[in-house]
C-alpha cells in the first residue's frame, strides 16, 4: 500500500530543498538504522560486481542498512546482496510503477520486506530530471557514499557532487588503470578514499568482527550438502546470486557446490 510520509526524515535536511512530498511502501523502521548509500554503473565489470556484492552483504550482516536507487547494475546488486529486509530503494517514478521493469521482482520484494521511497506522485513516469532528484535523496540518506564503479561523465558523478556539497565522505573501490576512470580520478584528486580491505571497512563502521559473521552463514552451511540449484534458489533467492558472483559457490550440472 502506498502511503504519504507524515514525519520528518532528519537526513533529508542535507538536501538543497527538503522534498515537498514523500511517499513510501514498506517498513519505515529502516530509516532509524545506520545507513550507507551504494551506487555505481549500470554496467560494472565483474570485479566491481563481486566486491559490491560482498560489501553490501557484510555491511548488512553487521546491521547497516543499504540505500540505493533500484537501477540495473550496481544498484540491484547492492539491494539483493544486502537482503530485501535491510535495504531502502529510492524510486525515480511514482510508486505505482516498478522501474526498471527488469527489476520488477526485486522491487516487489523490497516493497514487501524493505522500504521504497519516492518524491513523485502515483502516475509519475521516469524522466531525466526525476533521476537527478532521486540521486540527491539516495546520497542524503546515507552516512557516507560508496561508488563501486563509474565511468567518466556517468550519472554517478552527479551523486558525487551532491555528496561533496553535503560534506559526506566518499569511498570507492580500488581499480586498475583504464577501469572505473571516474572513481580513479576521485582518488587522484583527493575527493574519495579507497576501500582496500572490506572487512576492515565494515569493522570501522559497525565495530563487529566479520569472521564470526562468515562462520555463521546459514547459506554456506546449507551448500555443504550440495543442494540442487532450484532448491537453493527457493530457500535463499537473493543469496544464491551473490554467492555465485563472489565465487563462494559454483553451479554445475544443476547443483550448488561450495568452493
Amino acid at each position: 500500500m502506498i502511503k504519504r510520509v507524515d514525519f520528518k526524515i532528519n537526513e533529508l535536511e542535507n538536501m538543497r530543498k527538503y522534498p515537498k512530498e514523500l511517499f513510501f511502501t514498506g517498513a519505515t523502521h529502516l530509516l532509524k538504522k545506520r545507513k550507507i548509500s551504494i551506487i555505481g554503473s549500470r554496467k560494472p565489470n565483474l570485479y566491481a560486481q563481486d566486491k559490491t556484492a560482498v560489501l553490501a552483504r557484510k555491511l548488512s550482516s553487521s546491521g547497516i542498512c543499504i540505500v540505493s536507487g533500484g537501477a540495473i547494475g550496481v544498484d540491484a546488486i547492492a539491494h539483493r546482496s544486502a537482503g530485501t529486509k535491510n535495504t531502502i530503494m529510492i524510486a525515480a517514478t511514482g510508486l505505482d510503477k516498478r522501474y526498471p521493469a527488469i527489476n520488477k521482482n526485486l522491487i516487489s520484494d523490497i516493497e514487501s520486506e524493505g522500504l521504497v521511497l519516492s518524491q513523485f506522485k502515483e502516475g509519475s513516469p521516469s524522466t531525466r530530471y526525476n533521476f537527478v532528484l532521486r540521486n540527491e535523496l539516495v546520497v542524503a540518506l546515507g552516512d557516507v557514499l560508496i561508488v563501486t564503479y563509474a565511468d567518466l561523465n556517468s550519472g554517478s558523478m552527479r551523486s558525487v557532487e551532491y555528496a561533496l556539497a553535503m560534506g559526506k565522505e566518499i569511498y570507492v573501490l580500488s581499480h586498475r588503470i583504464g577501469e572505473s576512470e571516474a572513481t580513479n580520478n576521485l582518488l587522484l584528486e583527493g575527493k574519495a578514499k579507497a576501500i582496500y580491505d572490506i572487512d576492515a571497512f565494515v569493522r570501522d563502521f559497525s565495530g563487529e568482527e566479520q569472521s564470526a559473521t562468515v562462520k555463521s552463514d546459514d547459506f554456506l552451511e546449507f551448500c555443504k550438502s550440495n543442494p540442487r540449484y532450484e532448491e537453493a534458489l527457493q530457500k535463499y533467492p537473493n543469496r544464491v546470486f551473490e554467492a555465485e558472483l563472489s565465487g563462494e559457490i559454483e553451479i554445475k550440472n544443476g547443483v550448488c557446490k561450495l568452493l
